[in-house]
């Protein structure tokens, strides 16, 4: 009993971790509205090369909010053969 127990609390933690620890994801960056301090959203909005996409991140704490940053990464996709 305690097996299933311990298999059912770690199947909860996983979900929980997995859901919370991945970028979201935007079509237009005026779509973010509340971004936080080390919070990475992929914005998709042809402003990058071919295979990759644009990543807004808060960077810092000024007097305003948050501050950004936006960079070109590689878009992660489905692994193809």
């Amino acid at each position: 009993m305690s097996f299933l127990r311990t298999a059912c609390c770690s199947l909860l933690i996983a979900t929980a971790l997995a859901s919370t620890a991945g970028a979201g994801s935007v079509g237009r960056e005026q779509d973010i509205v509340d971004l936080k301090l080390g919070q990475r959203v992929l914005v998709d909005d042809g402003t990058c090369p071919a295979g990759q996409v644009k990543e807004v991140r808060g960077a810092k704490m000024t007097d305003k909010g948050v501050s950004r940053t936006r960079s070109c990464v590689p878009r992660h996709g489905p692994k193809s053969r």
